[in-house]
């Protein structure tokens, strides 16, 4: 439960990537197929999540040591 607390932004940024991952293969995809990306949903979706969770995780706030 303490991992899903300390990243929960992070979690959050990686599912609202594979979501707008998908949709983006969906809606706007690869018509000749040869798009390393955009061909697959599998693709798309998985860039999306890595996308995702590094713009949210820019957000997470960290501990300092003092």
């Amino acid at each position: 439960m303490e991992f899903l607390k300390k990243y929960k932004i992070s979690i959050i940024g990686a599912l609202v990537g594979g979501v707008l991952g998908y949709a983006y293969y969906h809606f706007i995809g690869c018509s000749s197929g040869t798009c390393a990306i955009t061909s697959k949903p599998v693709n798309s979706s998985v860039y999306g999540m890595v996308m995702g969770y590094l713009i949210f995780s820019t957000f997470q706030k960290t501990k300092e040591n003092k």
